[in-house]
């Protein structure tokens, strides 16, 4: 046996060493290259210290594209986490609801040029709104889904013996299956997160490199910054936003414990 368990170690230690090797390679020295070009200049290769860090700080587009960026996320959240649980407690009703499962995920399928020539055909105007209404119509199948698994998940003998102590429905909604599904909440939430940056395909495509204040993303100011060979401000950029998403990422877990 413990012949058996130190192969199955080395086994573990090689696959571990070989991932670790490609994120270290493909992943960590390169954003390791980022920031160190963040303190330099893009021709002459001076070092300048924070100057790139004031000039992104100061600059009005990157700041315009950080409140667009996190205004978007916010209420894509919300209203995706939000209207998809409603639908799922009406759908999970039905009782042939596997047979439409798989119609909720058909707008994930559709590339994001079909989607645009979609938003097109609905939307005259390439605003918020309709940005927002795009980004429900793609993403609230695939949430509903998963709404579904948890609520699915769910005890029929927690939620009976709730009915039997003389709980109504709202209660037994708030006090017994709305507990239960806190960890399909976190998925749906990290998840609705990361679809709500990958919004630029459809953006950009709508509305071109320069599109209305409202819709101004993020990487819509990293493409022209790339574009216009201005590296420097553009990694430091990066860092900048970098940090910002691993301090979300590491305070939120926190946060959702306590």
């Amino acid at each position: 046996m413990r012949g058996r368990k130190r192969k199955e170690s080395r086994y573990f230690l090689g696959f571990l060493v070989s991932s670790l090797t490609g994120v270290a390679v493909f992943v960590l020295l390169p954003f390791g290259d980022v920031v160190r070009r963040s303190f330099l200049t893009v021709m002459s290769g001076e070092y300048v210290g924070l100057n790139n860090y004031r000039a992104v700080l100061h600059n009005q587009a990157f700041r315009l594209a950080v409140k667009n960026t996190i205004c978007f996320s916010v209420t894509a959240i919300v209203l995706v986490t939000g209207l998809g649980l409603a639908a799922a407690l009406l759908l999970s009703r039905l009782q042939r609801i596997r047979l439409i499962k798989s119609l909720y995920l058909f707008p994930l399928a559709i590339p994001a040029a079909a989607v645009v020539i979609v938003w097109h055909m609905f939307f005259y105007r390439r605003d918020f709104g309709s940005l927002t209404a795009a980004y429900l119509w793609k993403y609230s199948g695939y949430t509903i889904v998963l709404w579904l698994a948890g609520i699915a998940a769910i005890s029929r003998q927690l939620t009976e013996a709730a009915r039997v102590d003389g709980a109504d429905r709202l209660q037994v909604f708030l006090f017994v299956e709305l507990p239960c599904l806190r960890g399909s909440l976190y998925t749906i939430i990290i998840l609705s997160f990361l679809n709500s940056l990958k919004i630029y395909r459809e953006v950009y495509l709508a509305a071109g490199a320069y599109p209305g204040e409202d819709i101004y993303m993020l990487q819509h100011l990293f493409h022209n910054w790339y574009v216009s060979l201005e590296f420097d401000k553009m990694a430091a950029a990066t860092v900048l936003t970098a940090g910002a998403l691993l301090g979300a990422l590491l305070f939120f877990p926190a946060l959702w414990r306590k």
